[in-house]
């Protein structure tokens, strides 16, 4: 097996498709629309790749073909794709691919390792990184910036084993990470971070501790959240997570963050029609430079509280108001073809 991250030169080549969707290929994704063969189906792409090279009818599903490709860099992708390449081998990393890519792609807590692999590959603990300096290990490796998609490939496949064998060597790419990861856990299991079922409505309503967000914490006009402990202790199919502010909470309302792709295990989430709610909230709404609107600006973001400018900003309504909205206002389901 070779690898060439996809670009239009290999449009008409036939290819293996790993993780991403691209034309002319065999799809071996979870990225909706793929078409990969249901034996194989998984919730990762990186499951899925495991799957394929551990399968007794391997050649039969790649055709022949050697060719691996992907058009985009995260955890899942880099993964499945060296998982592709390394083949048999691979699985006996099996626990520790399968975390990391769950972590990388569905900001979910399988084990320690995994969590930390996904930060020193992809450097963010959710599936849209907010790390605008790239993967930590590729600026390792690159010995300085490495922003581009394909550089990331070709420089981190070589030392992937290596990652995986002893991530501790790795501290000091996902120490930072891991340390907001586990304020977050901690903030729950003590109690200043508090989750509340609505299980009727399948709403979790999440408030996050105001420490959290202070000093080093996570910034909450940046859009970004806990989204590895939110994922942890919410069960809902409709997250309501309200962060303090000092003139009010700012909320984004999330779905489950492995929503956004094909499952098998995991179950589908279908998108809701909020605008009911999101008039009501705005009708309630003191803050006139806030509009409660929908915003799929994040693959699994519902709606926000934002201002012009399409920043969160801070509403004047408590979090009770918010989710009295939301499991009291009637909601239709959007059913929406796999």
């Amino acid at each position: 097996m070779r690898f060439e991250f996809y670009s239009e030169a290999i449009d008409n080549v036939p290819k293996l498709s790993i993780d991403g969707t691209v034309p002319n290929s065999i799809h071996f994704s979870h990225w909706n629309g793929n078409e990969t063969p249901a034996e194989l189906k998984a919730d990762t792409s990186t499951e899925i790749a495991l799957n394929l090279v551990t399968s007794p009818n391997k050649d039969d599903l790649t055709q022949g073909i050697d060719l691996v490709t992907n058009n985009h860099f995260d955890t899942d992708g880099m993964l499945s794709v060296w998982t592709a390449l390394t083949g048999e081998r691979a699985a006996q990393y099996r626990d520790v691919l399968i975390a990391a890519a769950e972590a990388g792609d569905f900001s979910e807590y399988s084990s320690a390792d995994g969590v930390r692999v996904s930060l020193a590959i992809q450097g963010s603990d959710q599936a849209i990184p907010t790390d605008d300096e790239g993967s930590p290990l590729a600026r390792l490796l690159a010995g300085g910036e490495a922003n581009d998609d394909a550089r990331c490939y070709e420089l981190i496949i070589p030392e992937l084993e290596r990652v995986l064998t002893n991530i501790n060597n790795y501290e000091s790419l996902w120490l930072d990470g891991w340390k907001k990861i586990v304020e977050a856990l901690e903030s729950f299991d003590r109690g200043s971070s508090k989750v509340v079922e609505f299980t009727e409505a399948k709403v979790s309503q999440v408030t996050l501790s105001p420490d959290i967000f202070s000093g080093e914490g996570f910034n909450p006009t940046r859009h970004s959240a806990p989204f590895t402990a939110i994922s942890k202790f919410a069960q809902g199919e409709l997250f309501i997570i309200a962060i303090p502010a000092a003139n009010g909470w700012f909320y984004r309302i999330d779905y489950p963050y492995y929503s956004w792709a094909e499952t098998v295990v995991r179950p589908t989430i279908e998108r809701r029609d909020l605008s009911n709610i999101l008039r009501t909230l705005n009708e309630k709404e003191r803050n006139r430079d806030g509009v409660w609107q929908e915003d799929s600006r994040e693959m699994t973001s519902a709606a926000k509280c934002l201002d012009e400018k399409k920043n969160l900003t801070a509403s004047t309504l408590t979090p009770d108001d918010v989710v009295d909205a939301f499991t009291k206002t009637a909601t239709k389901v959007v059913r929406t073809q796999s």
